[in-house]
């Protein structure tokens, strides 16, 4: 599948902006979107379960004085935005309006989707749509949500298709089926887990373009502690001490394990776009000078020497 545009070497993951974790502010994610625009990003990838809406709203708010043609957008489908009330437990993402997100992949309910992430979004057309998580709904995804998508392709509503998931399999699943444009494939191209190789290979072969997201896996690679997460959860105390072994290899060889986790992420060559999650402008920019600042060769030898995915 021939792809419709260039997305640049990394992209703003922006998961974060939905208060993943941590409440972020809206001078926070204004500052945010400066910082990407400053640094030459300009693929921003969103959803509505991110923040259920919120990161959709903030980003359109932050991106409203921008000519559309200045940036790429992508967001998903798969879920749907119901009330739920006030009374309502925050989980990975805090802070967030009285809904909630509940999966579906029919034919109407995308249709229904994207014109609430336009709505929200503030905008008419849509680079990139993936069908977000369809783990246990693959028959539904294949055939209705993708027929919707490629409805919406023809009339100009979306660019391009794709697939957004956390898991290889799922992406093996999909590739059998529908003719991708691109994969986001989040956590499992990681120095902690290389279980997206095979699936990175297919795409490779069939001219998927991936993005890597995910890199740090949840904010271990980027912070290994004994509160740090991965995969979304607690990190057990021995996946901890394995990813402490992986930071005092790359502080020899005079790096970081952050530095480490983006450029894993970006060493395959089907991995056209990282997606880097932040929460500020800081915390990008620190990631984008990593992100540019070659590492040694002999860095790559030594962290398999300890076990590290690469």
């Amino acid at each position: 599948m021939t792809t419709r545009f260039d997305p640049g070497p990394v992209g703003l993951g922006c998961a974060p902006l939905g208060n993943l974790y941590r409440p972020v502010s809206d001078e926070d994610v204004v500052g945010l979107v400066d910082t990407a625009f400053a640094w030459g990003v300009r693929l921003f990838d969103t959803a509505p379960h991110y923040g259920y809406g919120l990161s959709e709203t903030r980003l359109g708010a932050a991106l409203a004085d921008r000519r559309r043609d200045d940036y790429l957008l992508a967001t998903k489908v798969g879920r749907v935005l119901v009330p739920v009330g006030d009374d309502v437990d925050d989980d990975i993402f805090v802070d967030t309006p009285p809904v909630r997100s509940s999966f579906d992949f029919s034919h109407d309910g995308v249709l229904r989707s994207i014109e609430a992430s336009l709505a929200r979004l503030g905008v008419d057309r849509l680079d990139l749509v993936h069908v977000h998580d369809p783990d246990d709904h693959l028959d539904a995804a294949v055939d209705e949500a993708y027929p919707a998508l490629v409805r919406l392709r023809d009339e100009g509503v979306v660019g391009e298709i794709g697939l957004g998931t956390n898991h290889a399999w799922v992406g093996e699943a999909i590739l059998d089926r529908v003719d991708l444009d691109r994969l986001l494939l989040a956590g499992r191209l990681t120095l902690l887990d290389d279980s997206g190789t095979a699936v990175l290979d297919r795409c490779l072969e069939r001219g998927v373009a991936v993005l890597a997201a995910g890199v740090f896996n949840s904010g271990l690679l980027a912070d290994p502690g004994p509160d740090a997460r991965f995969h979304y959860e607690v990190a057990p105390p021995e996946v901890v001490a394995r990813a402490e072994r992986l930071a005092e290899v790359c502080r020899d060889h005079g790096t970081s394990l952050a530095a480490a986790a983006l450029h894993r992420s970006m060493r395959h060559p089907a991995v056209t776009t990282l997606l880097v999650g932040a929460s500020n402008g800081a915390e990008l920019a620190t990631d984008l000078d990593l992100c540019a600042r070659p590492l040694p060769d002999a860095l790559w030898s030594a962290l398999r020497a300890v076990g590290a995915a690469v």
